[in-house]
């Protein structure tokens, strides 16, 4: 049988897979990084409503002085999607996803400060080694700077987000969290939208399959996605999260090569960063489990 940290652990592998996907969405949908966003949060959030509504309205209680932590959180996670759509919009998916995997290394830093700890040298060490094994994978692209620069503050934002949401869900319903999250950022985003652009229907028109798209989007990605990936870190660390994070390129290349069929990812470079990328994730795990075993 699994114990609950393995179920969690599979669990956000799941998660993780349907984050993949969300890159393949974002260049299938037509409509800019922010408009985009912003149909995924609200949406998210009316989904999640609705299921309060027809389960437990008493979900819609919150904290007051939790609701200026989880303000942040949602206006923290809106500038995260919105950066990561932005980036893969003027780069490519892959060097956007590539940039992801910083997020362990950053959350190896930041999280020790965050909770008044010691660095661990160990979580220094496994985020550099899924850096290497990611940049194997693609070969950073520098003509795509700006892509890349917005792309690593998408990442530090998913870990600052990631470490204040593991000490949020210690003391508080995870799916409540989620819905008052996804809620502020939604509106956050589209006061910024209004405060930086002049009102043009057309940047919100869905158009072709877009409807379906966002619909996947702000549902199964959003909805389903985003309040299971808060529920799984009251059983794992926030480190291991962002470890596991860093199988979202993969995901995303593999998905690429099944939809567009580009068989350019099917490289020895590949199949190399993959493993190293995997040993990372793998070897945390081990050290982690065995690390527990001398405790007890």
């Amino acid at each position: 049988m699994l114990n609950d940290r393995n179920k969690n652990l599979l669990l956000y592998h799941f998660i993780v897979f349907l984050y993949g996907f969300t890159s393949i969405l974002g260049v299938l949908i037509s409509l800019e990084a922010l408009p985009i966003v912003i149909y995924r949060m609200l949406i998210g959030a009316i989904g999640l409503a609705i299921f309060f509504l027809i389960i437990n309205p008493t979900y819609f209680r919150i904290n007051k002085k939790v609701f200026i932590k989880v303000f942040f959180s949602g206006i923290i996670i809106g500038a995260h999607w919105v950066t990561f759509f932005y980036a893969i919009k003027i780069s490519t998916i892959s060097i956007t996803l590539s940039m992801m995997s910083a997020g362990a290394l950053i959350t190896a830093f930041i999280d020790p400060i965050y909770n008044r700890k010691k660095i661990s040298p160990y979580e220094i060490f496994f985020g550099c080694i899924t850096i290497i094994g990611v940049v194997v994978i693609y070969k950073a692209e520098f003509e795509h700077l700006i892509g890349i620069t917005i792309a690593l503050f998408s990442a530090f934002m998913s870990s600052l987000f990631t470490i204040l949401n593991r000490d949020l869900v210690k003391r508080n319903n995870f799916i409540t969290l989620s819905f008052y999250e996804l809620l502020i950022g939604g509106v956050a985003c589209l006061i910024f939208y209004f405060l930086t652009n002049e009102f043009k229907l057309l940047d919100f028109e869905l158009k072709g399959f877009d409807f379906l798209w966002i619909f996947i989007l702000g549902i199964i990605c959003t909805s389903f996605a985003f309040n299971a990936s808060i529920k799984v870190l009251r059983h794992l660390s926030s480190f291991t999260v962002m470890m596991i994070i860093n199988l979202e390129p993969i995901y995303g290349i593999i998905l690429s090569i099944l939809i567009w069929k580009d068989e350019a990812f099917l490289s020895l470079n590949f199949y190399v960063g993959f493993v190293i990328v995997l040993s990372s994730i793998l070897m945390d795990t081990f050290y982690k489990r065995n690390k527990e075993t001398e405790i007890i």
